[in-house]
């Protein structure tokens, strides 16, 4: 705390035993060490609030956070959804609909036969132009 040495302390020791006398020195060195004992105590209680007041700080950043992650939609909601749905079609209470898919036709270009055949089939009687 101070740079003070033994040599430093004892011309401290006896400016004091001249100044203020052998019958008061001890009466002064008790004072004066209660009043150091109230200074490191009051520091001592200002730092805990100091502290106490950071901590708050944190925890009242902590639970903003919180607040922000509760507010966020649950992205397996929709899963648990879709399951329960599947679950209660397989025991039979409700039936689900499948969505709706285009019939697909074939990409393939039809051949003479096949352009033959389809005419065929749309004449009436069945019956083959000659």
């Amino acid at each position: 705390m101070f740079d003070i040495g033994w040599t430093e302390l004892l011309v401290i020791g006896i400016v004091a035993l001249i100044v203020i006398g052998p019958r008061e020195l001890p009466k002064t060195l008790r004072t004066i060490g209660q009043m150091m004992t109230k200074v490191r105590r009051m520091a001592s209680e200002f730092q805990g609030q100091f502290n106490d007041a950071i901590r708050e700080a944190e925890l009242d950043e902590l639970r903003k956070e919180a607040e922000k992650l509760t507010n966020i939609k649950n992205p397996l909601g929709d899963l648990e959804s879709i399951k329960n749905e599947i679950e209660s079609a397989v025991d039979g209470t409700t039936k689900i609909s499948a969505p709706a898919t285009p019939a697909i036709e074939s990409t393939e270009p039809k051949t003479e036969t096949a352009a033959a055949d389809a005419a065929n089939e749309s004449a009436p009687g069945g019956a083959r132009p000659s």
